[in-house]
């Protein structure tokens, strides 16, 4: 399973240097003006995990190949976007295709990068965005809503289901909140998905902060840290320009020694890493033979054939059990012999719920 997520903001706070940064290219220009990003540069970006690389090490693998993370830096939004404004329009249609959305956040201050707003103030940036979103979700619902009310008049059990979500949708958007507020059911939850709402589309805040800052923050990320815990979304502080030198690096040990002198112990692209997949509910489990070591990303609660599913459609129709081995086990019994030896392998049939890290081979019929 896939990760795609929208790295969102206004106009010059740092969305194009951290998308270089975190994709180690040039694609995406970092200039001074707003709407330097006018189609949404993507990404694809390996995810980091040192449980992978000891696999290999153990399997004496040939290659490892690790599950990927996909970036796309959208152009930035300004106030009026729900009504066309700017790229109003472009915007939010690139916002309804990513999972999750970064709501990157200015909280440095720079004379010489302009801000679109003329002040640096985070928390009215993100109020700006998120008001946007809401508007947009309104305007959808408002919208759709007269086709709906004709077919549940012809008894249309389904309309009538969508109806009552979007009449609850609409009353919590004109409350001034987002439509991921409205409370459903888990019969619900398809059908609510199925309204396809900007702002039920999981967020995560990202400060982007001064080089100084990188290692403490500093109040205006202190401010938007705040924010996040009142809302009970996750926030990450980091600085895209130090991002932005750490991928010019050559070697991982370079990087480890540049992120020690400046206190960090890791990457923003970890944590952010980290936490986005906290924010999904994703896990991720391995699979290890002599060609390759490789990581493979699923949904948490997803059931061995499912899990089997993800590297090809056959595994899982022809499941027959999957020979299982906790990351652990496999890490300090050296590998899947000494697992065996130990009494630590198993064979988990179609029930089993994958759990992260798990070292899995699958046993299907052709």
């Amino acid at each position: 399973m896939g990760f795609k997520c929208g790295i969102v903001g206004l106009p010059n706070v740092g969305k194009s240097t951290l998308f270089n940064a975190l994709t180690q290219t040039a694609a995406a220009a970092a200039e001074n003006f707003p709407f330097c990003t006018i189609e949404p540069n993507t990404g694809m970006v390996p995810v980091p995990d040192d449980r992978l690389e000891k696999c290999r090490d153990i399997a004496d693998s040939a290659q490892i190949i690790p599950t990927q993370l996909t970036f796309v830096d959208i152009a930035g939004l300004v106030r009026g976007a729900s009504q066309g404004e700017g790229l109003g329009n472009q915007f939010l249609s690139h916002i309804r295709e990513v999972d999750a959305i970064i709501y990157l956040q200015r909280c440095f201050e720079d004379p010489d990068i302009t801000h679109v707003e003329g002040k640096v103030d985070p928390i009215a940036d993100a109020e700006t965005i998120e008001t946007e979103l809401m508007l947009a979700d309104l305007d959808s619902l408002e919208k759709r809503m007269p086709a709906l009310v004709k077919k549940v008049r012809g008894n249309d059990d389904d309309a009538q289901l969508s109806l009552k979500l979007m009449e609850r949708a609409v009353a919590v958007l004109q409350d001034g909140r987002p439509a991921r507020a409205v409370e459903v059911t888990e019969d619900e939850k398809a059908a609510f998905d199925q309204l396809h709402l900007l702002t039920t589309k999981p967020v995560l805040y990202v400060c982007n902060v001064d080089e100084e800052s990188a290692a403490t923050g500093n109040e205006y990320s202190a401010g938007v840290k705040k924010m996040a815990a009142e809302q009970g979304v996750p926030c990450v502080v980091i600085s895209a320009a130090i991002e932005a030198e750490i991928a010019l690096l050559d070697t991982p040990e370079d990087q480890t020694e540049f992120l020690a002198e400046i206190g960090l112990e890791e990457t923003g692209l970890s944590r952010i890493i980290r936490s986005g997949h906290d924010l999904l509910g994703l896990i991720t489990y391995f699979t290890v033979g002599p060609k390759e070591a490789r990581a493979w990303t699923i949904q948490e609660g997803t059931k061995a054939p499912q899990a089997a599913g993800v590297i090809h459609t056959d595994f899982e129709k022809g499941f027959i059990r999957a020979e299982t081995i906790a990351y652990d086990d496999y890490a300090t019994l050296g590998g899947e012999a000494g697992a065996r030896e130990a009494g630590r392998a198993r064979l988990e049939g179609k029930d089993y719920v994958v759990n992260d890290g798990d070292v899995m081979h699958f046993r299907f019929n052709n």
